[in-house]
């Protein structure tokens, strides 16, 4: 594991047990001053010390509704530090244990890439209504919000989109093309009528007419739900036959479309909790995840659909060391990767967020 340059040589080098009983005891210490927020797809060792999981929206909530806590160590990648920090007091102060926990989708839509698709888009479809995914940032939540779009969760994506073709106007989804595809083609969108923006050549393509397209997707994807694909299904029907096969939304339309369902990481979750005892599933997503839901889960036969995949690598930066580096800065009043967003990029933000929220 490579970890940041900025950690300190002794949380290097001290033992698991001694950093867990350091995080453990300042716990204790800073009582409800400090929440400790991670999110699915991080490591045990990091998941057993937070006062709550879940996926990236849940985790802002939880923040947002928690009015104690003068410290929030946020457990997951930069742009949910981001909207925890819009969705929060003044007074409270969002960290990120590593700030080199990015999100590789996220980064996929910068400002200038965005105006310029925004602007050529729009020559040809005229007015469009945005809509971006919760795995954006807060300069992008912005420009949504500024242009009377929303935010969705692969939760509530459904509902929104819903919403937004609704209003009667192309819509543009970004930045996971695949998330847009899937939950558009659920809502009866035939694929020749969405189109795929390749924000690196300036290019738009559609299997159908470009002008009468009504989804207009930004090409960008998560490259943990890219490791699955429709060899990996057919081996596991092979092996199992009557397995179920369940995937994130994330994942390429092939591999939805052969899969018994798909949704978030919430669905998934409770898909296999509901399930009758000695149920065999094949989960398609982040491998700390189906690893801790087969251990929930010992009364059933749970692999993860591609036995070699990989964990989010830029989410699993964050480890023990730099949680307990993070906590002690915070007794010795030494604030370290704090994440703050302007208060006019909130304002504007905070316009497609509350958009979401009121929608679902």
């Amino acid at each position: 594991m490579e970890f940041s340059r900025q950690l300190p040589e002794y949380y290097l080098t001290a033992s698991i047990e001694e950093l867990s009983e350091k995080i453990k005891n300042a716990k204790q210490v800073l009582g409800d001053k400090l929440m400790i927020l991670s999110h699915h797809y991080q490591r045990d060792e990091v998941v057993q010390f937070a006062d709550a999981t879940g996926d990236s929206l849940q985790l802002a909530q939880i923040a947002a509704k928690n009015k104690k806590a003068e410290w929030i160590v946020f457990c997951g990648v930069h742009f949910m530090a981001e909207t925890a920090d819009m969705l929060t007091e003044d007074y409270q102060k969002v960290i990120l244990p590593d700030l080199d926990a990015g999100c590789t989708m996220a980064d996929m839509v910068n400002d200038e890439d965005l105006e310029i698709a925004w602007s050529k888009l729009t020559e040809i479809y005229g007015d469009m209504l945005p809509i971006t995914y919760i795995n954006s940032t807060a300069s992008v939540k912005a420009f949504v919000g500024n242009h009377g779009g929303a935010t969705v969760t692969s939760s509530n994506a459904r509902q929104i989109i819903t919403w937004a073709l609704n209003q009667g106007k192309k819509v543009f989804f970004m930045p996971d093309q695949h998330l847009g595809r899937n939950v558009s083609f659920d809502l009866g969108i035939p694929l020749d009528e969405m189109a795929l923006w390749d924000f690196i050549n300036q290019k738009l393509t559609s299997d159908g007419n470009i002008e009468d397209c009504k989804i207009i997707l930004w090409d960008g994807f998560c490259s943990v739900h890219q490791q699955f694909n429709v060899e990996h299904i057919q081996e596991m029907r092979k092996s199992y036959p009557h397995i179920n096969i369940i995937v994130h939304s994330e994942c390429c339309h092939e591999v939805v479309e052969l899969s018994d369902a798909h949704g978030s990481t919430n669905k998934i979750i409770t898909e296999v909790e509901k399930s009758e005892p000695n149920s065999y599933f094949a989960i398609g997503t982040d491998i700390n995840l189906v690893n801790r839901i087969a251990e929930k889960n010992i009364d059933k036969h749970i692999f993860s659909l591609n036995p070699d995949s990989c964990p989010c690598s830029t989410m699993n930066r964050i480890s023990l060391q730099h949680l307990a580096w993070s906590i002690d800065n915070i007794l010795n009043e030494k604030i370290e990767n704090q994440i703050t967003v302007d208060e006019n990029t909130t304002k504007s933000a905070l316009k497609a967020l509350d958009k979401m929220l009121e929608l679902s």
